[in-house]
């Protein structure tokens, strides 16, 4: 990316580009691409939004260290990687593929001379396109179990009278619930909120939750194994 590509009138790319700068004059030998997540990323970056920043080093343990605190009013979340770690991460998929995917394959890069960041956004789509759907209803499963007994335990709690805890279980089943809905139609979310806010599931209540995990289980049922089954399924891959 040019220096004229960027808005250096607004003050998350003006901090991105002046960490750019640092991280290459201390670590020069060391990094291999920078680049930004997220929102900016996207293009649709606001007052609120942070700066998610990722460094790609030659070897693990080399360059800055991660890192997360505000910077002049904006908070920033640095990350680093080494090369050989970021793309063993673009061909591993794991039951948070709903809300990891979007790294993978948006980024706006800063430095970038060698296109690594086109080699792990190559990396990743390769990975989707060999992946049979039995794998991605596996990782479905594990969501669905921890949105089920989340959605379990604020019943209870609900029934206490512990409405504060209650609400926090269910914002954590709401949340796996629509992993669960991402793994299935293999769609994938920039954030949390817009996991729950594009699933439908922002607004449901318990009721309502409880109904979606009934549909879900008897979908992952019908994909070839159900969610509850006798003690020897707990051993089969």
């Amino acid at each position: 990316m040019s220096l004229d590509e960027i808005d250096l009138a607004n003050p998350r790319w003006y901090l991105a580009t002046r960490l750019r700068d640092v991280i290459l004059r201390r670590w020069s030998a060391e990094v291999q691409a920078i680049g930004v997540h997220g929102s900016m990323a996207h293009g649709d970056d606001t007052e609120s939004s942070d700066v998610n920043l990722v460094v790609v080093t030659y070897r693990q343990g080399a360059g800055p260290r991660a890192a997360l605190r505000r910077v002049d009013g904006i908070l920033v979340d640095l990350r680093v990687a080494s090369g050989e770690e970021g793309l063993r991460r673009a061909r591993d998929l794991t039951p948070r593929w709903p809300l990891e995917a979007d790294r993978c394959l948006t980024t706006r890069d800063l430095f970038d001379p060698r296109g690594w960041f086109g080699t792990q956004r190559d990396a990743h789509l390769a990975k989707l396109a060999e992946t049979r759907p039995g794998e991605f209803s596996g990782l479905a499963r594990r969501n669905w179990c921890v949105a089920s007994a989340a959605h379990a335990r604020a019943v209870r709690l609900a029934e206490w009278y512990d409405t504060d805890a209650a609400l926090v279980l269910i914002a954590e089943a709401r949340l796996h619930a629509a992993m669960v809905a991402g793994l299935l139609s293999r769609t994938y979310f920039r954030n949390r909120a817009d996991a729950v806010k594009r699933t439908g599931l922002a607004g449901v209540d318990m009721t309502e939750l409880g109904a979606v995990l009934k549909a879900q289980a008897e979908e992952l049922t019908a994909r070839g194994r159900p969610v509850d089954g006798p003690l020897g399924a707990l051993f089969e891959s």
